[in-house]
């Protein structure tokens, strides 16, 4: 059984463990508040772990606790993993960053934009552009979410049968049916919308390598890079480190389980988007694939230039996410000074980002509340999971990179 370890003493890489616990304090004090169940932190420094704490329990009925394999449905941060597979079909010649997506999924043959109007009475015209491969990468395909409320083609994803971005009993073909029939919210390229374009990534990937999504990441990303527990679903002898998940009851009344992505037995939907669960020693893994630019243990799955432009703001003009994100959901502090690669946030100007963070961090966070990110000026990567949905914000992410950021010492 893989689990994560430190592995070196913090003052040997540059960071105070006084503020390391205060870390730990911090987030300790959330759980007994009854705000999140337990949590894990990894802080590693030149790929070295060099702070890990596991805290509070997994599952609170049941009394299990916190532990470094426990568990995590990590829902968007499948949205990197997804990334990296198609970049590994891009580097073989097989995709390219500007095929046109209908080259692969001719169901977007026709793709049309809204210019008006909704529900019965929207009105759409042809798309000047195609959505290409590149779009669904940076989330500037036109594509959106059911559960934003700002936009007429919001509204249509709803009507669709979209709240949770698949139909009921839908597959992954059966659902990008459904995407390519719905309008474009603008002209491809032209605006940052964070979307489902990672699920018709994940089908591209299908069609282009002839397997199931599932199975061509279990063969060319887990098990090459050596992430045992990544997966879209549990086995029976893995289902017991499983966190529970938890959402906030209401009137702030404390936590309770709530239904959470289904991983007993494989699903019929493989989300591109959101579908995996990992531990913390998986994710680890990966993103030490990222921070030493392809290659881990003498195992190579990207050239180190495509890592590069992976992590690099791919935005036009080096526009950030609020300024080219114009729809009301990213009209916030927290989008300033942050660029989009293919597949990961990148940090653009530092001095414009709501929590203190290097030039060139990248990373990606899911709506369990986990997320990841590295800096590669600082060597530094961070991990954070627990398990909540919350009904509001909150200030978790922007916490844990301000307490971080007060830990390096060099």
């Amino acid at each position: 059984m893989a689990r994560l370890r430190q592995e070196v003493d913090p003052g040997d890489v540059g960071l105070d463990r006084s503020a390391l616990d205060r870390l730990d304090r911090h987030f300790a004090r959330h759980v007994e508040e009854g705000r999140i169940p337990g949590f894990l932190v990894s802080v590693a420094r030149e790929g070295r772990v060099a702070h890990l704490t596991a805290h509070g329990h997994r599952d609170i009925a049941a009394g299990l606790p916190v532990e470094p394999d426990t568990l995590w449905r990590i829902y968007s941060m499948t949205k990197p993993v997804t990334s990296v597979a198609a970049l590994t079909l891009m580097e073989e010649g097989r995709l390219s960053l500007d095929d046109p997506v209908a080259r692969h999924l001719p169901v977007f043959a026709d793709a049309r934009v809204y210019t008006g109007g909704s529900g019965e009475d929207t009105t759409t015209r042809p798309a000047a552009e195609p959505i290409r491969i590149r779009h669904l990468l940076t989330h500037t395909a036109g594509l959106t979410f059911a559960f934003y409320h700002s936009h007429p083609v919001d509204a249509l994803y709803r009507d669709a049968g979209l709240e949770s971005s698949v139909p009921p009993g839908a597959d992954l073909a059966e659902t990008i049916d459904v995407y390519a029939g719905l309008p474009l919210q603008f002209e491809p390229g032209t605006e940052w919308n964070y979307s489902v374009a990672t699920n018709v990534l994940g089908r591209v990937i299908e069609v282009v390598s002839g397997k199931p999504l599932d199975v061509f990441l279990a063969e060319r990303i887990f098990r090459p890079l050596g992430m045992p527990d990544a997966g879209f679903c549990v086995t029976d002898e893995q289902a017991g480190r499983l966190a529970e998940l938890y959402g906030e009851k209401e009137n702030g009344g404390g936590l309770e389980p709530i239904p959470g992505l289904p991983l007993r037995g494989r699903p019929r939907f493989l989300s591109g988007s959101g579908g995996m669960v990992a531990s913390a020693y998986d994710v680890h893994r990966f993103t030490e694939l990222l921070r030493r630019r392809g290659e881990l243990d003498g195992v190579r799955l990207l050239a180190p230039q495509t890592v590069d432009a992976m992590t690099a703001n791919q935005l036009p003009g080096g526009a950030d996410l609020r300024a080219f994100g114009s729809r009301p959901a990213h009209d916030e502090s927290g989008n300033d000074g942050v660029g989009f690669g293919l597949g990961v946030s990148v940090v653009i100007d530092p001095s414009r980002t709501k929590a203190p963070a290097g030039l060139g961090t990248y990373g990606w966070s899911g709506v369990a509340t986990t997320t990841f990110w590295v800096d590669p000026g600082r060597d530094l990567t961070v991990q954070f999971y627990t398990q909540l949905r919350p009904r509001t914000s909150h200030t978790f992410f922007s916490d844990l990179k301000r307490l971080v950021h007060e830990a390096v010492t060099d």
